[in-house]
């Protein structure tokens, strides 16, 4: 079920989840930090097998929610490994209060920043995303704000939704209602500014195929929209 994403990290595609009629793909990553403890971005449903694969890499001790909008697994990891810490993302505290988190980000300095930066895109509606920097693999995750689906993906109406939302184009894209709700366009930039210093290779997301190679210019054309010609 996992998959060698580079140095040190591993990815794991796990089952659609119906959001406003539209079935979203999950896909989540596990990074094995310098002394050996697991940092786990996005967790997908958490099978005997999966479980089973991630001991194997390591102890998992943080456990990361990379947006307000991917929770529905949470609680499973918290049950799971009991001494991980949950780190939520802005909004989320107050969406989940089911679940007691011990850290808030992008404000808390965790165990992992050495190894993994973090930067949250502020000045959206829809939520504020926290996108990561693995330095030793090369490769940025990102979640929502960018997607890419087959152009078949979708039938009927939300395959027509699905096209002006550019959630179908030739590649991976902001989505149009991402773009729409992006208020703020001064804050935006300044945490691309961030994110583009990086010197990213490779780049994950949550719905879409990972890019592989020149993940820093794929970022350029995907923000062109942003940054201006």
């Amino acid at each position: 079920m996992l998959e060698h994403f580079g140095e040190d990290i591993w990815i794991a595609n796990g089952p659609t989840v119906k959001v406003a009629g539209f079935h979203y793909p999950t896909r989540m990553a596990v990074i094995r930090l310098s002394n050996g403890d697991l940092f786990i971005w996005s967790p997908i449903a958490l099978s005997g097998e999966l479980r089973r694969e991630v001991d194997a890499l390591g102890a998992t001790r943080h456990v990361i929610a990379p947006n307000a909008l991917h929770h529905l697994f949470l609680d499973d990891w918290r049950r799971a490994y009991p001494d991980a810490a949950l780190y939520a993302p802005p909004g989320l505290r107050e969406k989940r209060s089911d679940i007691q988190f011990h850290a808030d980000l992008p404000n808390s300095s965790p165990a992992w920043a050495d190894e993994i930066e973090h930067v949250a895109v502020t000045g959206n509606l829809i939520t504020t995303e926290i996108v990561f920097f693995h330095r030793r693999s090369g490769a940025t995750l990102f979640t929502d704000l960018i997607q890419h689906f087959p152009p078949d993906a979708f039938a009927g109406w939300r395959a027509i939704v699905a096209r002006l939302d550019l959630m179908t184009g030739p590649e991976p894209s902001v989505p149009r209602k991402f773009r729409v709700a992006m208020i703020d366009r001064r804050a935006a930039r300044h945490s691309l500014e961030h994110i583009l210093a990086w010197p990213t290779e490779k780049l994950l997301m949550a719905h879409g195929e990972p890019i592989e190679k020149d993940g820093r210019a794929f970022l350029l054309r995907a923000f062109r929209w942003l940054t201006g010609p």
